[in-house]
């Protein structure tokens, strides 16, 4: 039976239940928060606001969740570990890769493979062995193992230090068998730009999340990137900043028609902390929130003709094949 890893361990696939999987728990600017810590403020607070919102999400029936927050979100495992604690009833995989638009850390602008050889050293991709060793061996060392690998390419589109991230993604990915979400700007669709990195890569494309997918209605681009293999994240649901509910629900519904459903998965892009924006900024997305696919979206999608099989493919069937192999 394949085994998925999660913030308390292994467990299988076949157990997962329905799924989201594109999901935060914080995400903050580490280094300004380790040097102004009051805008973090107290931390059993924080902690105590997630698990609250986390065992109200199990009581509408998710029982997993991928938490996609990697370097450049400020990941911090210990802080899941707490959280996953206090709630036993949903599993929370973690991710491991680097978020970028642009450039990559300057961390690893010179822990190149060609500096590498310069130095007399075999000449690693020292990134790549970074997400290898999180997912082998644990996270510093908690034990914790990703499993899930992230990269971002934006509306900058592949930009050299994208690409560089992309690939390191991609070879973990192979190395591992560990499935891949990429954050996507779906206006500028560079879908083709990234299926040929994936391919020259040799990644498995059915188990390559195409992340936030519905923040442009876009079926016939969408439908041609599924058929190439990938799998659509709508997953920015609450999110009416770049689409409205019903623009991102009726998406999804067309692509259901299109018999689409088991290359979908949903989720919502939610954080319970994010420094990104200044207090009240975000007050406006009212439905940007955990429970937002359990009370609103599956009742409309149920209500407009998707039917229960093509839900639980999108909730339960596909992420565990994405996680599991």
């Amino acid at each position: 039976m394949p085994q998925v890893q999660t913030a308390r361990g292994p467990v299988a696939s076949s157990g997962l239940g329905p799924t989201l999987m594109h999901e935060h728990i914080f995400i903050l600017t580490a280094d300004v928060q380790q040097n102004y810590p009051e805008e973090w403020g107290d931390e059993d607070a924080r902690v105590a606001d997630a698990v609250r919102q986390l065992r109200a999400l199990a009581a509408a029936g998710i029982t997993t969740i991928v938490d996609v927050t990697v370097l450049g979100q400020g990941r911090f495992i210990p802080r899941i570990q707490r959280v996953a604690e206090q709630v036993p009833e949903l599993n929370i995989v973690v991710a491991t890769g680097c978020y970028t638009f642009d450039d990559v850390p300057l961390f690893f602008s010179r822990r190149t493979p060609r500096m590498e050889a310069r130095l007399g050293r075999p000449a690693r991709d020292v990134m790549a062995d970074f997400f290898v060793r999180d997912i082998t061996e644990g996270i510093a060392g908690t034990g914790v193992r990703a499993g899930m690998l992230k990269c971002a390419v934006d509306e900058k589109g592949l930009t050299r230090g994208v690409e560089r991230v992309l690939r390191a993604v991609c070879r973990a990915h192979v190395l591992t068998g560990t499935p891949i979400t990429i954050h996507t700007h779906a206006a500028s669709q560079h879908g083709p730009a990234i299926l040929e990195v994936l391919g020259d890569e040799g990644a498995d494309l059915s188990r390559v999340v195409l992340g936030h997918s519905g923040d442009v209605t876009q079926p016939d681009y969408l439908e041609s990137m599924a058929s190439a293999g990938l799998i659509l994240g709508m997953d920015r649901f609450g999110i009416d900043h770049f689409a409205s509910f019903a623009e991102r629900a009726d998406l999804v519904m067309e692509l259901c028609r299109r018999g689409l459903a088991d290359h979908m998965v949903l989720s919502h892009d939610y954080s319970c902390y994010l420094d990104w924006f200044p207090p009240g900024a975000l007050d406006d997305l009212r439905d940007w929130h955990y429970l937002h696919v359990s009370h609103d979206v599956l009742p409309y999608l149920r209500n407009h003709g998707v039917t229960q099989d093509q839900l639980d493919a999108m909730l339960v069937r596909t992420p565990a094949r994405i996680l599991g192999g």
